[in-house]
């Protein structure tokens, strides 16, 4: 998907934007973002596309990179039970997107590819 510049792309990416650095850089989400980093060691960068929060646990659906979409599902009640972690790849993730997640998901790995600049 190309993207235009509208202004329902520039909130998606103030969205996007805020959750990459909620991550990275907030104490609540630091238990996430050890998950990530436990399964997925080559990890550049991450996006969350997508948080439930339950009564007991959050499910999120996070942007690893740019080839995988990932799902967790974090107990909130006892830190012990261990997370349950299933993965996609980007293409099989695409097949039935409603277009406002088309466009989230095309935003997202824009971001990733400056975040894949600014590594280097």
């Amino acid at each position: 998907m190309k993207l235009v510049g509208s202004k329902t792309e520039q909130d998606i990416r103030e969205q996007l934007i805020a959750s990459n650095k909620s991550l990275f850089e907030e104490e609540e989400k630091k238990r996430l973002l050890n998950v990530i980093q436990e399964n997925f060691p080559n990890m550049v960068t991450a996006y969350v596309l997508h948080w439930i929060p339950e009564q007991a646990e959050d499910f999120y659906k996070v942007l690893i990179n740019d080839s995988i979409i990932v799902d967790i599902e974090l107990d909130r009640l006892n830190q012990n039970i261990m997370p349950i972690i299933k993965s996609v790849p980007i293409s099989q993730y695409k097949v039935g997107l409603s277009k406002i997640n088309q466009i989230k998901l095309a935003v997202a790995l824009d971001l990733v590819q400056k975040d894949f600049k600014k590594a280097k």
